[in-house]
This record gives C-alpha cells, structure tokens and sequence, in this order.
C-alpha cells in the first residue's frame, strides 16, 4: 500500500485548522502529521515533522504565508506548498508562486478539488483553482493581449492563453480541467502552437514564451 501524503496545515485561525485536519482525515491518502498556527512555527515544524506537503495561509502574525514559503523552500527546496488563502489578487499569487509555492487555491474549495490539489502538487504540478486561474487567464489577457498579438501574431487568441498557462507550467490535463475543454483539443493546440512557433517541441514553445516576457 501506497503511504498516505504527509500534510502540515498552517494557519492562525483554530476552527479552521481542526475542520481542514477533519476533512483531510477522511481521505485514506492523506495523513496530516501536524498544525501550526503562524508562518515560524510553520517554519520550525517542517525539519522536524518532514511533511510532503505545506497548506499555507498568507494572513498570519509574527510571520506571514509568503516570508514563511520563502523560508521553508529556501532551506527545503523540495518541500512542496501549497498556498490556502481567501485572496485571488493576481499580484499575490504571482508573488507566492515567486516565493517558491507550488499552487494556489482558495478557501471554501470542495474537498475533491483540495485533496486534488495536494495530490497534484505532491507530483511536482503547479495548481491553481478554478477561481484563482481564471483570474490569472485574465490577468495575463490584459497584461499581455498588444503584446502577444505582436509579438507572436501567428497565433489564435485561444492558442494565446494555452500558451501562457504552460509558460506557467501547467500541464496539458490542468489546462484542459481550468479552461473547461477536452484534453485532446489541449493536444491539438499546443501541436498547433508548436508548428506555429516552428519549435520541435513543448518545452522549446514555453522557452519561447518566456522570452517575451
């Protein structure tokens, strides 16, 4: 049998930890191994309780969710965290996942999406839920709309939005799942992309991405 993905939930508000420990607990895959209720004692927790993976909220005292991402990762630069939050601020989920996060949901997710989330995080994924992506979809519309008709006019809008959630490393099943489409229409327009962009593969288009950044 598979072992369970050990959990660490940091977050200052009590009622919250205990009903996320007691809805994690009914999932046989997870195992939660501990709690803390700000980002240092989250930071203290990690060495000594070796979770998988960190929920992390961002609001706390003495240290907040970002300086304690930062932190953990720099020391633990496997340790997979996933950020826990109310705030869908695109400027602060660029700034987590700069920090080191893996992911960035929000509370009040279904448990399936949470447990999906850590699951999918747990396998080197970056995650976003369904709310949070669709904010950075737009985000990066408005952001990045001139200059991705300049600078890469070949392609459709469509294949323009693709093309930036794999920049942000998305795999082709999240793109598919945050947009609402099938996995094989994701197929066919990264393929599209590629052949576009005149690139051999996926990683060489999200390089070229990023370039023009």
């Amino acid at each position: 049998m598979t072992e369970p993905i050990r959990i660490l939930i940091c977050d200052d508000h009590a009622p919250f930890r205990q009903g996320l420990s007691m809805m994690l607990a009914t999932d046989d895959s997870l195992r939660v191994v501990g709690e803390a209720v700000d980002g240092l004692q989250a930071v203290a927790a990690v060495p000594q309780l070796q979770p998988d993976v960190v929920l992390m909220d961002l609001q706390m005292p003495h240290l907040n969710g970002l300086d304690a991402t930062r932190r953990i990762v720099a020391s633990s630069p496997h340790m997979r965290i996933l950020i826990l939050t109310m705030s869908n601020d695109p400027a602060t989920v660029f700034h987590a996942l700069q920090a080191g996060a893996s992911g960035y949901i929000l509370k009040g997710a279904r448990k399936a999406d949470v447990v999906r989330a850590i699951h999918n995080v747990y396998e080197g994924e970056v995650v976003f839920g369904a709310a949070v992506a669709q904010q950075v979809i737009h985000h990066f519309a408005r952001l990045q709309s001139g200059v991705q008709a300049a600078t890469f006019p070949e392609l459709s809008d469509r294949e323009g939005d693709i093309l930036r959630l794999m920049a942000l490393e998305l795999s082709n099943e999240a793109i598919a799942e945050r947009l609402g489409i099938h996995l094989k229409t994701v197929r066919n327009h990264v393929s599209n992309i590629c052949a576009k962009l005149q690139v051999a593969d996926r990683a060489a288009a999200i390089q070229r991405a990023r370039e023009q950044q």
